[in-house]
């Protein structure tokens, strides 16, 4: 997507060699026509797929997973990251490392919203070493619901996450691949 590529290279902050900031369109602050456009480019590449739910982790995935659910036309499904008084006792979880925070946090999904005749894309935001996207698939997994397809927005590709997880047979598109961070310049690929 290159209006993607374009916003990227005009409002990202590059932390390090290992962190990109997307927080003036993705994870703080969000720019609703850019996530709508986001929306209908997974929901173009996976429309074939007889999607019945799109399932992200909150938060930074949500907006980008509400856009890709309403041009689908199917609900929402995301899995939160604490456990609170009102959780649903009966629920998938699973306990997962965070890149970004540099935590281990758990991430909860109610077995009631998700089981065998699911068909789901996962959609999420920025995929680095692929922790937290690995917990959701497991999550799915024992669910017994389908997953059709994962997609990301930003692809670290010197990172392995998403390759671990095509690894495994899924099929993953990622909007934008970042080759590399190094000397804060950003390559896509």
């Amino acid at each position: 997507m290159e209006e993607l590529k374009t916003r990227i290279l005009q409002e990202a902050d590059v932390i390090s060699d290992n962190v990109l900031k997307l927080d003036g369109i993705l994870n703080h602050q969000v720019d609703p026509q850019l996530i709508m456009n986001i929306g209908k480019e997974f929901a173009f590449r996976f429309q074939n797929e007889k999607v019945t739910k799109v399932m992200t982790i909150e938060s930074s995935g949500i907006s980008v997973a509400f856009a890709t659910a309403l041009e689908l036309g199917v609900p929402l499904l995301f899995a939160r990251k604490k456990r609170t008084l009102t959780t649903d006792p009966d629920s998938f979880w699973e306990r997962v490392p965070s890149f970004t925070h540099g935590m281990v946090t758990d991430i909860v999904v109610a077995k009631k919203f998700l089981g065998p005749g699911d068909r789901i894309l996962f959609i999420d935001d920025i995929v680095a070493n692929g922790d937290a996207a690995r917990a959701l698939i497991r999550i799915i997994g024992q669910s017994q619901a389908t997953l059709v397809g994962v997609g990301f927005v930003v692809e670290k590709a010197f990172q392995n996450g998403a390759r671990a997880i095509r690894e495994t047979g899924l099929r993953v598109e990622s909007l934008v691949r970042v080759l590399s961070l190094e000397g804060g310049r950003i390559v896509f690929g």
